[in-house]
């Protein structure tokens, strides 16, 4: 009897999971750009930037702080100050 059981929900079950599509996730930016699970960006929010990488909590994608700063290419340097040359200091 055992054995008719099981026989009778094996392939049923196989061909349960066979049909199964799963929803695309993926996490967008503060600019509506789509990023893949597990990909680590830079994001500003109220005024801070900070890496967060695209994950998935209770079937949601969401953004996780890495805990670390952005890397930033801004210059801090005032726009006014040129190279100085002096060529007192230039031995030939």
């Amino acid at each position: 009897m055992i054995g008719l059981l099981v026989l009778a929900i094996g392939p049923a079950a196989r061909a349960q999971d066979a049909d199964v599509i799963w929803p695309d996730c993926y996490c967008t930016d503060t600019n509506g750009a789509r990023v893949e699970l597990g990909e680590v960006i830079c994001l500003r929010v109220d005024g801070r930037d900070f890496q967060a990488r695209c994950e998935m909590s209770l079937n949601n994608p969401m953004w996780r702080d890495t805990g670390q700063g952005c890397m930033s290419s801004r210059n801090s340097l005032p726009q006014s100050v040129g190279p100085v040359l002096h060529a007192s200091l230039v031995h030939p």
